[in-house]
């Protein structure tokens, strides 16, 4: 595996662990924050590993999953899942509506969360 796509991996390994912390802790606003991080470096490692190319500079999941070509592949369930986790990366670093995000935020919903995600990140790397 070349240095740049163990670079993404481990990051992306350290993110999810963020997050875990961040559930066990009841941050709950950055359960998804992180979430997100982890899953957005994920498809940046897939995008390295299939293009052999420096990865986008997004944020989008969306854009980062069709640039590598694996959105294809995703289930209705995936693609979903990254449409509820897109916004998640915004609005924890600007909650213009921080204390409705939080309402929403409960620890079923981030359990939920960081379980779809999880899995997520172990089926793209089954795929690297």
């Amino acid at each position: 595996m070349s240095k740049k796509v163990t670079y993404w991996r481990e990051l992306s390994d350290y993110d999810m662990k963020t997050a875990e912390a961040m559930f066990k802790s009841e941050r709950y606003l950055y359960v998804g924050f992180m979430a997100h991080q982890a899953i957005e470096k994920i498809l940046k490692a897939y995008f390295v590993s299939i293009k052999n190319e420096t990865a986008p500079l997004s944020h989008s999941l969306s854009f980062l999953a069709k640039q590598s070509d694996i959105y294809k592949e995703f289930s209705e369930e995936q693609k979903n899942f990254i449409d509820l986790l897109e916004p998640m990366n915004i609005e924890a670093r600007y909650p213009t509506h921080k204390e409705q995000l939080l309402k929403s935020l409960t620890k079923k919903r981030c359990s939920e969360i960081l379980k779809t995600a999880q899995e997520l990140q172990i089926w793209i790397m089954q795929k690297l």
